[in-house]
């Protein structure tokens, strides 16, 4: 009902947008450290479940060196140190840049409290995928070799934050362009890659694969690699406001590959075994994602949370329930193996495909390795989000 309400009330406000006269819609442009995906306030009976626990309690603790993991959690303190609750954890964690593992551990067992995330029956098994930063071939000019844009933020994405007006809508904001006097929905994928090119003149490069392009869209960030021998490190920018449709759980509905042979070396494989049905099949998933090119020789991109992510340190969370920056010990299982895998990790980033209580993105780095391990990735976990005691 809550969800209705609010679907009314928006469309309420986008036709009084239309009438004559109208005082401006608030219109703003999302920040480019801003998730991908517009996100709807949770319902009522939709709360995080935490539960506290001991230090005991947390399957794992032990046996990983959280010291590997300081230098991530300083990063998050640069967005955090200004939050009342996490000044006196930050200043402290400053300070012990040459700290002994002992130390550390006894630094985040004093500044923290452990509490194991569940679902809403009790469970507290979610899933844990991989992502990285994926190398591309390409051009800053389109050839025959480099036929494939990647688009800069368009200049007639409109970004409509309603939460000023509506304290109830949180931060669930609408995209959409105007078209004769009306906001209308943006362009969807199919939209945007057919022959009518309704964003020509904005590409910001081009590449040689379509398929890896649209691999581009779903990790965030990546490389692209030009025939000079240069590099340009390219990162999430804004999205058109469809939602994430997963191409892999059409696939397996279409019989042509089940569940347990889901991977994203299998998908690249049945695409490119497939080519006929390349465009119908990456149009399932009509969410588009613009880009930037960053400044530098950058050495790792930013997530959500702004800062730059560490690999095998940074994860992506869906932040309705785990909140950006804190730290996350994982207890899950290395790639398509049994073998345990437990980690204090930080929430650090979001993505279109990561929603629910314990749904997490693995971020493994930069390149071909990276990208084996992240598209192999697809394991149970348990999550323990540690908050500062001050909380």
């Amino acid at each position: 009902m809550k969800r209705l309400f609010q679907l009314v009330l928006v469309s309420l406000l986008l036709l009084s947008a239309c009438a004559k006269a109208p005082e401006p819609i608030p219109l703003i442009v999302a920040p480019v450290v801003d998730e991908p995906v517009v996100e709807a306030p949770l319902p009522e009976d939709e709360t995080p479940t935490l539960q506290a626990v001991s230090w005991p309690e947390v399957a794992g603790w032990q046996t990983d060196n959280p010291s590997l993991a300081l230098g991530a959690f300083l990063k998050s303190c640069t967005a955090l140190r200004w939050r009342p609750q996490w000044q006196a954890s930050c200043q402290e964690a400053a300070a012990m840049k040459q700290a002994s593992e002992t130390e550390v551990r006894s630094f985040f067992e004093r500044s923290f409290v452990p509490h194991q995330v569940s679902e809403s029956d009790g469970s507290s098994d979610g899933l844990l995928t991989g992502y990285y930063v994926p190398d591309l071939k390409g051009s800053r000019t389109a050839s025959s070799d480099y036929q494939y844009p990647l688009y800069q933020r368009p200049n007639d994405l409109l970004v409509i934050d309603l939460s000023d007006v509506y304290p109830d809508l949180g931060n669930y904001r609408l995209r959409g362009r105007v078209e004769e006097n009306r906001v209308v929905p943006y362009w969807d994928r199919s939209a945007i890659d057919s022959d009518n090119q309704p964003l020509a003149g904005q590409e910001l490069l081009w590449v040689a694969d379509p398929v890896e392009l649209f691999f581009l869209h779903i990790q965030g960030s990546g490389r692209i690699l030009l025939d000079s021998g240069d590099r340009v490190m390219v990162n999430y920018a804004d999205q058109n406001g469809h939602p994430y449709r997963s191409i892999g759980k059409y696939l397996i509905n279409q019989g042509a590959m089940t569940r347990d042979q889901m991977s994203m070396q299998n998908i690249r494989a049945w695409v490119r075994n497939n080519p006929d049905e390349v465009g119908n099949v990456l149009n399932q998933n009509p969410s588009y994602v613009f880009f930037r090119e960053l400044d530098g020789d950058v050495q790792s991109p930013p997530g959500a949370l702004g800062v730059p992510l560490t690999p095998g340190r940074s994860l992506a969370v869906d932040r309705r329930y785990i909140p950006l920056g804190a730290p996350v010990f994982v207890e899950t299982t290395w790639p398509n193996s049994d073998q345990t895998l437990q980690r204090l990790m930080m929430a650090q980033d979001t993505g279109g495909a990561i929603k629910g209580r314990i749904r997490g993105d693995f971020f493994w780095g930069m390149g071909d390795q990276a990208g084996e391990q992240a598209g192999r990735m697809k394991q149970s976990a348990k999550f323990w989000v540690l908050l500062p005691r001050t909380m």
